[in-house]
């Protein structure tokens, strides 16, 4: 455990706040406002604490000024106003051990912008690949005498042709560092290499992109995380397999006031099981 508490500003706090700025030259006072009616005065964690709630409840803002407060590493940008320093100086937390500087918030788009890196790197692979291909089919067809050392090179080409295959010759001289795995497993493969041990770790709606199976392999790999390599979690998530993570505390933001609750007992959840009995 890293962190056991968080302070958002109270109702009193927030109101003093705006009434001594004039608000007529802004069109937001954002993130002000926005958590009061979820009355989430005091957060406190457990291993793994989970926020949960529709579009709009406020969930990935409260992952945000957690993640700005403790000055976690993070590489996407987030939605902020000129408002959003001053809100957190109304923000504490109490630690149980110091931050580690392999904590850091990983949100969708930094797991869409690594697949998007990995999908272009995998072209600039296959392109090179054709270009090997061409050399390959050229040296084969052409006739190249040694008369000078200036032609040693393209004789080794030319005996290394003689000697194999196509494909091996391509395998021999391509940089191999094409990625064969799909979007979803590019996607669990980034948090696996991104959480190591000995961190607090926040995710932002880690289940996008990712399918039915990926998303149990990466409940597996947060709850062996929590339990042998000293990592805590703090998660907003909608999917019921990250719901069922084993111990994980949930704050239900469609409720106003917030309530914590057992995960099958969320509104979400119940729309599940209703469609399942139905179609069963």
């Amino acid at each position: 455990m890293f962190l056991k508490s968080f302070e958002f500003p109270s109702y009193k706090c927030e109101e003093e706040y705006l009434n001594n700025i004039r608000m007529t030259c802004y069109n937001t006072m954002y993130p002000f406002k926005i958590l009061i009616e979820k009355e989430l005065n005091t957060v406190d964690f457990e291993p793994i604490t989970i926020f949960h709630g529709g579009n709009g409840c406020g969930k990935t803002t409260v992952l945000n000024v957690i993640a700005e407060k403790l000055k976690l590493k993070r590489f996407s940008l987030y939605n902020r106003s000129n408002f959003f320093d001053e809100y957190l100086k109304f923000c504490d937390n109490f630690k149980l051990n110091d931050i580690t500087s392999t904590s850091k918030i990983i949100t969708s788009d930094d797991v869409f912008d690594y697949m998007i890196d990995m999908r272009y790197l995998n072209e600039g692979v296959h392109r090179e690949r054709e270009k090997i291909f061409d050399e390959y089919t050229k040296i084969k067809n052409e006739n190249y005498s040694f008369d000078s050392l200036d032609d040693y090179e393209n004789l080794k080409k030319r005996n290394t042709v003689k000697k194999t295959t196509k494909s091996k010759f391509v395998s021999s001289n391509l940089n191999s560092n094409i990625n064969q795995k799909s979007n979803g497993e590019n996607a669990y493969l980034y948090f696996v290499e991104n959480i190591v041990e000995n961190g607090l770790y926040i995710l932002d709606e880690p289940e996008n992109s990712l399918s039915p199976e990926n998303q149990l392999k990466l409940v597996s790999f947060i709850e062996e995380s929590v339990r042998f390599f000293n990592c805590q979690f703090i998660i907003s998530t909608h999917s019921p397999f990250l719901l069922a993570l084993k111990d994980a505390k949930i704050y239900d933001l469609d409720k106003s006031p917030s309530v914590i609750c057992n995960w099958k007992e969320l509104d979400n959840i119940k729309i599940y099981e209703k469609f399942f009995r139905e179609k069963f």
